[in-house]
């Protein structure tokens, strides 16, 4: 009886065929080569995550801004009389005449009846921007974290601030934020932002 051999020999060699394997070095080089690509993935995932939290705050800031001087300009634009002065959620007192008109509080009336208003306000207590109608014990808060006490200014077309009142006047509004508006990002000298103003000028033509 004749028992044949499982390995069958190389036909043009008559050996077996060799077993191959990779090298100590061959697998230290490819482990180095695929830690480096991993590495280089995770570094460039985690550079991703640190701009969308650098640049989220951002949009959400000016989706703030948006929220806060749309009202303003509505209120503004469509308004008979603007007085500036100071104030808070029952009382208003305009900028006396010869003085520069800038102060804490705007009063908007829509018509000559003195008795009908709205009003926006910088509440020292909680350094809110607030707004209010006449006959309303409650305001709604239009804007958080201002640290300016000076939020509205008369101007002249050029941005000097006026003593007298000007048919065409605009209203300038400066808003300098604690806080990015709209967010809980903080802002000052050791924080990422060092400062957060929004400025703008709203004209005012009388009706």
């Amino acid at each position: 009886m004749n028992i044949r051999s499982r390995h069958k020999p190389d036909s043009s060699t008559g050996s077996y065929r060799e077993q191959t394997a990779f090298t100590l070095v061959e697998v230290l080089i490819a482990s180095t080569i695929s830690l480096m690509v991993v590495g280089a993935v995770l570094t460039t995932n985690l550079f991703g995550i640190r701009v969308i939290q650098i640049t989220q705050p951002k949009l959400s800031a000016s989706a703030g801004v948006r929220q806060t001087i749309n009202p303003l300009v509505t209120d503004i634009t469509s308004a008979k009389m603007v007085r500036i002065g100071s104030g808070d959620l029952y009382s208003f007192t305009r900028v006396a005449d010869g003085t520069l008109k800038q102060g804490s509080a705007i009063q908007l009336y829509p018509s000559n009846d003195t008795n009908v208003f709205t009003r926006y306000f910088w509440d020292v207590t909680d350094k809110k921007l607030k707004r209010v109608t006449n006959g309303s014990t409650n305001a709604f808060v239009v804007a958080s974290a201002i640290t300016n006490s000076l939020v509205f200014s008369g101007e002249d077309w050029q941005g000097n601030i006026l003593t007298n009142n000007q048919n065409n006047i605009v209203i300038g509004v400066t808003l300098q934020y604690s806080q990015l508006g709209g967010t809980n990002m903080p802002v000052g000298p050791t924080n990422y932002y060092k400062s957060y103003q929004v400025r703008t000028r709203i004209a005012h033509r009388s009706q």
